[in-house]
């Protein structure tokens, strides 16, 4: 990458401008662009971050744009769609979002993009489908923020829970970033202590743990019960993978990523930890699955094999 490190935002909604409050406070970037399809909300989002500026930690220029400035960025965030109403799934946006995603890719393509493309908006997995389909970029290369927020969510829980820093809580939600999510039991550590035998050594019960992974896949439906939706956790998500990418860090988030038969599955975009470097994703890491979560994963890829087939024919147009 250039030394100039330039985003484009693709969507000024809740989750982008928190992804952008985040960057700011956290810096890294020297230059973002926002791109909505209404124009003056866009431009106002611009100018009151920029306002922001002299009590932040960055000197990073911040403006409004159009799609030319895709041209020379390192990484496009998609957060542009609608967004989840109470008491309605991920999923039941697919059709929606899926045509907003695809008018958006068509865009992108007429310009000179050669970067990263991070992909947020709902139901993440399908769109990161989406975005790979109708661009024909190299999959390693399309992001979806799969179930970095879930396994996020998974970690505080569980770090309450057990009393022990986040830090040292090694877990991940798999699968759908959705109702059919799974956490891999024997799979999870405490430091370098497996959860369960952590489990067993200090007399906890494994019906908290199930316990706490339902109120994990749970919390989007509840957020969005009481403030009508959710975005703080995963602007400062999308701003992690962010830094993650431009760093080279190399570090393991567990991602929607593209499966080429690693899990024994084809064609699918779904959330799977990944070494995640410059390059985008640098290497997938395949999990020993036992019998029980080998199914479980399954399960998801399922339904989001039968979402897919819903959209054949708006991405193959």
């Amino acid at each position: 990458m250039k030394e100039n490190r330039k985003i484009v935002l693709i969507g000024t909604g809740m989750v982008g401008m928190s992804m952008a409050y985040s960057i700011i406070n956290t810096g890294g970037i020297d230059e973002l662009v926002l791109i909505d399809v209404d124009k003056q909300k866009a431009k106002g989002e611009a100018m009151d971050l920029n306002h922001g500026l002299p009590y932040s930690f960055t000197h990073m220029k911040i403006k409004y744009g159009e799609y030319h400035e895709c041209d020379d960025a390192d990484i496009i965030v998609l957060c542009a769609g609608a967004n989840q109403k109470e008491g309605q799934t991920r999923l039941e946006l697919v059709k929606i979002n899926t045509n907003i995603t695809k008018t958006i890719c068509e865009e992108i393509k007429k310009t000179k993009f050669n970067g990263i493309i991070v992909v947020a908006s709902n139901p993440v997995d399908i769109l990161s489908y989406v975005v790979y389909k109708v661009t024909g970029y190299d999959y390693h290369k399309i992001i979806g923020t799969g179930t970095m927020l879930d396994t996020a969510r998974m970690r505080y829980l569980l770090s309450e829970f057990l009393s022990v820093s986040s830090d040292d809580i090694h877990t991940y939600v798999l699968g759908e970033h959705g109702d059919s999510s799974f956490v891999s039991w024997t799979n999870c550590y405490v430091g370098c202590k497996t959860l369960l035998s952590y489990i067993d050594e200090n007399k906890y019960d494994m019906n908290d743990l199930n316990h706490i992974y339902e109120e994990v896949k749970n919390a989007a439906y509840d957020i969005i019960s009481k403030k009508k939706a959710t975005y703080y956790g995963i602007g400062l998500a999308l701003n992690r993978l962010i830094q993650s990418i431009f760093n080279d860090e190399h570090n393991i988030l567990c991602v929607s990523a593209y499966q080429n038969n690693e899990y024994n599955i084809k064609d699918i975009y779904i959330g799977v930890p990944c070494i995640i470097g410059r390059e985008g994703i640098i290497k997938m890491i395949k999990l020993p699955f036992n019998e029980v979560d080998q199914g479980k994963f399954e399960h998801s890829c399922e339904v989001l094999e039968k979402t897919k087939s819903s959209i054949k024919k708006e991405i193959s147009n």
